[in-house]
């Protein structure tokens, strides 16, 4: 990520059709950079929040700093639900 990113106006919409997928984007580019396939993958999005994204955040299930990287180069960061059964503890 480039040093000069301090901060990043963010939309969050979530997948009506995938459970628990959630799109962020850039606030001003909005679903323009989403590629139509990964948008006839989720179906219908609704948004949810807007939130502004800066190295100090928490996010709950992803580094703050690669969702803006992954913004940045492509245009959106999906949050997909955690795999289930991966983690032999959690059996």
């Amino acid at each position: 990520m480039s040093g000069d990113l301090v901060a990043m106006q963010c939309v969050v919409y979530k997948s009506l059709r995938q459970f628990d997928y959630f799109l962020f984007v850039k606030k001003d580019d909005g679903l323009a950079r989403v590629p139509d396939a990964l948008k006839n993958l989720l179906g219908n999005l609704q948004e949810i929040t807007e939130l502004e994204l800066h190295a100090q955040r928490k996010l709950a299930q992803a580094d703050v700093t690669e969702v803006m990287a992954q913004i940045e180069a492509q245009g959106y960061f999906l949050q997909m639900p955690p795999r289930q059964g991966l983690d032999p503890a959690a059996s």
